[in-house]
């Protein structure tokens, strides 16, 4: 009785052991189900222009449509980048481009080369500071420079509790988690 008991141990051990290996082997397979990298070239390429992660684009676009070229929220933001319309019309203002249509956020070319030069702006302006940059992103600069300025959140991501807006945290914490999960998966194949 005994030796029945230790080969079923023996053999459950195996069997944990070669799934294991099997998950390992396989990991960068299975995963990208769940962090995919729709329209790869025009990511790569507008993040290549704006010199910007193209995985923290990735994250954005996870987060904010789950790769959805129509989507549109509640407050009227648009595309895979959920880029408002004003934002989108200050965007093309400042990229001298004249002929530009809240609809044309629904091309995934103009949303991302937008949303990509945006996160560029946002890059220059918080000093580098991603944590910052995304809450900016989805609170605004304006308020996130204020909450900066009167000492309520630094941008530290250690500190992302000091957030003052509880979508804005959410938001913040996804997208980070995002990022990692795209350097982890795909880190070394830019």
């Amino acid at each position: 009785m005994k030796r029945t008991t230790k080969s079923r141990v023996s053999i459950c051990l195996w069997v944990a052991i070669l799934v294991f290996l099997g998950v390992v082997i396989s990991f960068p397979k299975w995963i990208t189900v769940f962090y995919p990298l729709p329209n790869r070239d025009i990511v790569f390429s507008m993040a290549h222009e704006y010199n910007v992660d193209p995985y923290l684009v990735f994250a954005i676009i996870r987060a904010e449509s789950k790769f959805q070229t129509t989507a549109q929220s509640r407050v009227g933001a648009k595309g895979l980048m959920q880029i408002m319309p004003e934002t989108a019309d200050w965007i093309a203002k400042q990229m001298n481009i004249s002929n530009f249509n809240a609809e044309d956020l629904h091309n995934p070319e103009v949303n991302i080369r937008f949303g990509c030069w945006y996160i560029k702006d946002l890059n220059t302006e918080f000093k580098g500071n991603i944590p910052l940059q995304v809450a900016a992103y989805n609170a605004g600069r304006g308020k996130v420079s204020q909450w900066v300025q009167e000492g309520r959140w630094d941008g530290n991501p250690s500190n992302i509790e000091g957030i003052p807006f509880p979508e804005t945290k959410q938001y913040v914490k996804n997208v980070l988690k995002n990022y990692q999960a795209y350097n982890a998966i795909y880190g070394g194949a830019k």
